[in-house]
Parts: structure tokens; sequence; C-alpha cells
């Protein structure tokens, strides 16, 4: 069953709510515990986010994509792999979801700081706006091989990259506009200036659809088919069905592995 928009939406808010929550809760965490640096709060916040982007994928992915991010679903469209409508929604839902999971983390350490909503002060350079550019270019570089190479690991692809640039640009990659603009109302040391976020965000654009001009070059169409998740075609050659329950395997309808594509030939003959 394909899923509606509603779901589309609903996953979009719900993941991205839980990726800002990550993103400036683990920057934040470490400040209430003796001992912390800052070099170790980064490390601390390039492996949580790390990780909970791949549950999120992986959780969501069949559902909506799993972008998380204005600057992905703004270069998915640039694909013409997505309508204007439902990117525009989708944008919605990423930047609502975020602002709900700034709210989360007020909420969660507001016996740390009763301030909630803070306007940032932490002002950046035009490196760390580079950076913004460079880091974003590459997760859409990533998001598009992967995808279009019919890769089977694209959620960790994803996980890892964000994780390790996290750790080597100077801006410790925010490459999401929703991240981003809700980070410039955080006393996080994750924070940004409304003027630097601005730039960074205009940073991010311009990278996501450079990234989506570049990649369109290099992977014209996608090298392997895909079905949707659990679709399966029961025919010889296929993918093998998975039996959900052994004592009764004709009460439950087979599933595949997701995308788990037999030739198209094969299919329309079925």
């Amino acid at each position: 069953m394909t899923p509606t928009l509603k779901q589309n939406l609903m996953a979009e808010f719900i993941g991205t709510m839980f990726l800002v929550t990550v993103a400036i809760g683990s920057t934040i965490l470490p400040l209430t515990l003796p001992g912390w640096t800052i070099s170790l709060t980064v490390f601390i916040n390039a492996v949580a986010v790390a990780m909970v982007l791949f549950a999120l994928i992986e959780t969501f992915g069949s559902v909506s994509g799993a972008p998380f991010n204005p600057a992905v679903t703004l270069a998915i469209l640039a694909a013409k792999e997505i309508k204007p409508k439902r990117a525009a929604l989708y944008m919605i839902a990423q930047i609502t979801g975020g602002f709900v999971g700034l709210l989360i983390v007020g909420l969660m350490f507001y016996s740390y700081d009763p301030n909630i909503l803070v306007v940032s002060s932490n002002v950046k350079d035009s490196g760390q706006v580079l950076a913004e550019f460079v880091g974003t270019f590459l997760l859409i570089g990533v998001i598009f091989g992967c995808v279009r190479g019919g890769s089977k690991h694209t959620g960790l692809s994803v996980a890892f990259v964000v994780g390790g640039m996290l750790v080597t640009t100077s801006s410790t990659m925010f490459a999401n506009p929703a991240v981003t603009l809700n980070r410039m109302f955080t006393y996080a040391i994750c924070g940004v200036a409304p003027i630097s976020g601005i730039l960074f965000i205009m940073a991010e654009v311009v990278g996501a659809l450079a990234a989506a001009a570049v990649f369109a070059i290099i992977f014209l169409v996608k090298l392997k088919e895909k079905c949707e998740p659990f679709e399966c075609p029961m025919l010889t050659g296929g993918p093998r069905p998975i039996i959900v329950d052994t004592e009764r395997p004709s009460a439950q309808p087979a599933k595949c592995e997701p995308y788990d594509c037999p030739p198209k030939e094969k299919r329309q003959r079925s």
C-alpha cells in the first residue's frame, strides 16, 4: 500500500522533530555534567546525531523517503522527483516539526536553564558559511548517489557522512535549514545568531541546488530499479518471500526485502 500524503507529512514532522531534539539536546547534556569540554561535546553531538538519524531513516524511509531536511527536499524538487505542492508541504512539516523539537529540548533541560527560547548570539565567520555549502553539497551527493546507484545502505551512508562531516567542518555541519532555523533560538553552544543563520541557510540552499545539478549529470538515471518496500511479486527468480507466521504460512501475505525488485519485463508478464 502506498503511504498517503497525511502519512508522509506525519513522518516528516516526527522525524525532523527528533532530529532537532538530538542535534540540540546532545550539546546541552554535556554542559550539565562535570568535566565537560567543547571538544567532547562536539564528539558526543556527532555520534548522537549519526545514530539517531540512521534510526529515523530506517523507521520512516519507506513512508516519506525520510529527507527531514528542506534542503534535501529542494534538491529532490530540482531533480523533478517530487511535485512542487508536496515539496512545499514537506518543508512546512519539517520546519514545524523542528520547532516542536526545540521546545522539547527546552522543557527537558528546564531545570538547568529555564529559558526555553533564547536568541543565540553565536556569530559565525565566512569560513563557516562556506562549510555549510560544502557539507550540504556532500550530503545531497551521497543521497543521490546511494538512491540512484541502488545502494541498500543509504540510511547508514547518510548517517556516516553527517556524523563525519560534523567533526570535520568548521561549522559542525548543520546542512539543514530546519535545524539552522531552530538553532537561532537556543542558548546551547550549537546555536547560531540570526544574521549568521540566514547566511547558513542561503549556503545550504545553494549547496543543495548545486549538488542536484552536478549529481544529476553523474547519475542520469537510477542504476537499479526499486520496488516499494514489501511489495512482493511472486515470480520465479524474484525476491524470496519471508513467511511471517510459520505455523500458518497461508494466513498472512508474504513479504519481500525492501527494494528487492525483479526485472520489469518479468513483472509485466505476471
